[in-house]
């Protein structure tokens, strides 16, 4: 196979699945020196290849370590988890991961940093042309010979999205990758992600804590959930999201599917947490 025709084929999505797993973490001291805190119980999910899967639940209840077990990051205490019907190894090459900040080498150029994705073994005109296929993908070619510091962090995350797409993944997986950013650039890149998966229609399971964010790009929407306050969580909602993408963000039907998904995280339509009481009257203060 030449390095073109190695760089023209899309890499192939792969499906996820999720049986009864379950983390639990140590938390020794002396008085409980084999003391346990279950964070997640018996998540079941299977998710199909090429499809969009957005995450979201309350702060601690176990995204980011679910996300983390599907990449071979972390190990369940319980259960198991494979991609394309085979076990998640330790470090998964079929997978990809992007986080939060983007954490590129400040010493290395956009193009370079990109290039850290590319896999072991690939032949280097083909790594090089597939770098720079991605790298116009993300609209970074006129910045690709710059450095970190140069460029704004929507840029750099786009970098970083690049780099992982270069490892050619079956799943990506996002940890809350917008979250760092300024609105406007966060709805920019919600519709670069758009525009990558139809270019690159790999599998993406994507953390975020943006309950709009989730329904503007995801297939379907998982809510995690805890049973009990102190419990592990578990898949409480799974609300598929309908129309195809890009979606109208003043969608009614997606604001029904918005209440519902806030209310499931303990927040109702108004805004108003479930047991804080809502203010009535905004105090003054000295200006």
């Amino acid at each position: 196979m030449s390095a073109d025709s190695a760089i023209a084929a899309p890499p192939r999505a792969a499906s996820v699945g999720f049986s009864d797993v379950g983390r639990a973490f140590s938390i020794r001291s002396r008085r409980k020196p084999d003391a346990t805190r279950d964070v997640l119980s018996g998540v079941r999910l299977e998710v199909g290849a090429g499809e969009i899967v957005a995450i979201i639940g309350a702060s601690g209840c176990g995204k980011s370590t679910l996300l983390r077990i599907a990449g071979g990051l972390d190990a369940p205490t319980s259960g198991a988890v494979s991609i394309d019907g085979n076990p998640v190894r330790h470090f998964d090459p079929r997978t990809a991961v992007g986080f939060q900040e983007p954490r590129l080498l400040p010493w290395r150029s956009i193009a370079d940093n990109v290039a850290l994705g590319v896999p072991r073994g690939t032949p280097r005109v083909g790594a090089r042309q597939n770098v720079d296929r991605l790298i116009e993908l993300v609209g970074l070619t006129e910045s690709a010979g710059l450095r970190p510091r140069e460029v704004s962090g929507g840029m750099a995350q786009r970098a970083a999205l690049a780099r992982a797409l270069c490892r050619r993944p079956g799943v990506l997986l996002l940890d809350e990758p917008f979250g760092a950013l300024d609105a406007l650039t966060r709805l920019k890149m919600q519709d670069l992600l758009i525009d990558i998966h139809t270019a690159e229609p790999t599998t993406i399971l994507l953390v975020t804590h943006d309950v709009d964010e989730a329904l503007q790009l995801a297939d379907r929407v998982v809510l995690l959930a805890r049973s009990e306050p102190e419990g592990p969580a578990s898949v409480s909602q799974i609300v598929t999201v309908p129309g195809h993408r890009p979606r109208d963000r003043g969608s009614a039907e997606l604001a029904e599917l918005r209440a519902r998904l806030l209310d499931g995280l303990g927040v109702d339509r108004h805004g108003t947490a479930h047991g804080v009481a809502a203010v009535t009257t905004i105090p003054h203060y000295p200006y």
